[in-house]
């Protein structure tokens, strides 16, 4: 063992444990039992089997275990932004692509482009940049990995920017935050504007996170440490004190959880910020939508309900093969197209033939699902599947791998145009580009939505 650590070896690991043991001891408080003289016996801790305690001591070492079920934050809404309750619509385990017949998978093939004609399905090129990047897009010390972050990040304040988002007097949401560093360029970029709130949502506890760049500066940094289905916007404190106009971001936001935040931005925040309203204002008649506007002008409601709750979303999207029909947005839309939660389930699972193709592994993949930050020495979230989860052995000498590619691309899309058409059924006016180059990332398109003006209620001249 190194000197000052204990001296248990890891035959899982083929190496010593790096616990540094108390002073005049061996081995460390996990693997102390190795130099007891007396009979103690150590037990796996029953709410983390992963470290082990001491049998006398086990209900003391329960009452302080960090493995513990902590209190639930006032924000904690259980599954408030789940979507599916019906239990009857929730799709069975379907079985992998490699069990599907030759004839099984074309059929869902000729399903795919018959729901995608007549779809917009060319996006256009909207890659921009921004000044508060700048410096450090053009600092040598950074390496190629940080560059291709730092060019996402510029393109995605950029877009922000032309929807003019980037101004006073709002909340960013960053959802699936990871250390934060998208909010800390919007943070950069908005360095001498006035209030300012940044709240960055992380189910998972982050390590080297940014946030202590803004300790000094007048921006409102605070962590929500909660599953985006569990979270319920208007009640965290500071937006139920100031009312904030939102602003929902997220950089490669995975699979399920860019439906998560979708919905918890327009259904269950729209709807608790619309007060008494049964629905959110672009559903209300077009009778009600004046007579609102005519209390407006005569000063019967505040300039602070004047605006919609969420200003603006701004996500760049990725992996949809870990979608989930049961919290996916645009199942009305694959319903009106003739498409169910079957489909849906090969759809997702083809969808990663955009970016994987057949090619094997060559890096481990990536295991979180909401946030950017996996090592830097790999692409975050590029993927690729085993050939049991992309059908391999079915599409032997069927498809050809450019084919393959262009059918993961045509379900990518079809998933998303779900998610536009239910944004602009929400009010919103939505719409899909490629915010940067694939060769700087295979997961390349980035989602906006703005409040639609002409179903905002009409204020009176």
């Amino acid at each position: 063992p190194e000197p000052g650590r204990c001296a248990h070896f890891v035959l899982r690991k083929r190496r010593f444990c790096r616990m540094i043991p108390a002073p005049g001891r061996r081995f460390c408080g996990e693997h102390g039992h190795e130099e007891e003289q007396n009979d103690r016996k150590r037990i796996p801790c029953p709410l983390d089997p992963k470290h082990t305690v001491y049998e006398d001591q086990l209900q003391k070492h329960l009452k302080k275990c960090n493995s513990r079920e902590k209190p639930k934050p006032v924000y904690f809404v259980q599954d408030i932004n789940a979507g599916l309750k019906d239990a009857a619509e929730i799709p069975e385990k379907q079985v992998p692509l490699s069990s599907l017949s030759i004839e099984e998978l074309q059929n869902l093939i000729i399903k795919l482009k018959k729901a995608s004609s007549g779809l917009e399905l060319h996006l256009k090129e909207q890659i921009l940049s921004h000044q508060a990047l700048q410096e450090a897009l053009n600092d040598p010390k950074n390496g190629e990995s940080a560059f291709k972050h730092l060019k996402q990040q510029a393109s995605i304040l950029g877009n922000m920017e032309k929807l003019h988002l980037l101004g006073p007097g709002r909340c960013f949401v960053e959802f699936g935050a990871g250390r934060g560093k998208l909010s800390h360029w919007v943070d950069v970029a908005l360095q001498n504007v006035e209030s300012v709130q940044f709240l960055l949502v992380e189910r998972a506890t982050t390590r080297f996170k940014v946030d202590g760049k803004h300790k000094g500066r007048d921006s409102i940094f605070e962590r929500l440490q909660v599953d985006i289905q569990h979270l319920c916007l208007n009640k965290v404190p500071i937006l139920e004190k100031k009312k904030l106009p939102v602003v929902g971001i997220g950089k490669h936001l995975c699979g399920a959880a860019t439906d998560l935040a979708l919905r918890c931005l327009v259904e269950s925040y729209t709807a608790c910020c619309d007060g008494e309203d049964e629905e959110p204002a672009p559903k209300r008649p077009r009778a009600a939508q004046t007579e609102q506007a005519a209390h407006r002008s005569a000063g019967n409601e505040s300039t602070t309900e004047d605006h919609k709750p969420v200003a603006g979303i701004v996500i760049a999207l990725c992996c949809h093969h870990k979608c989930d029909w049961t919290h996916y947005v645009g199942r009305e839309f694959f319903k009106s197209v003739g498409l169910g939660p079957v489909e849906f389930h090969y759809f997702q699972r083809m969808s990663s033939w955009a970016t994987c193709g057949m090619r094997e592994a060559t890096s481990k993949a990536s295991t979180s699902e909401d946030s950017e930050d996996q090592a830097d020495v790999t692409e975050e979230h590029e993927q690729t599947l085993s050939r049991t989860e992309n059908g391999s052995d079915t599409l032997q000498g069927i498809l050809s791998v450019e084919e393959r590619k262009q059918i993961g691309c045509l379900c990518k899309r079809l998933i998303d145009h779900g998610r536009i058409e239910y944004l602009q059924q929400q009010g919103y006016k939505a719409a899909l580009q490629y915010y940067t180059e694939s060769a700087v990332s295979l997961e390349n398109v980035l989602l906006t939505a703005v409040p639609n003006p002409s179903l905002i209620p009409e204020q009176t001249i």
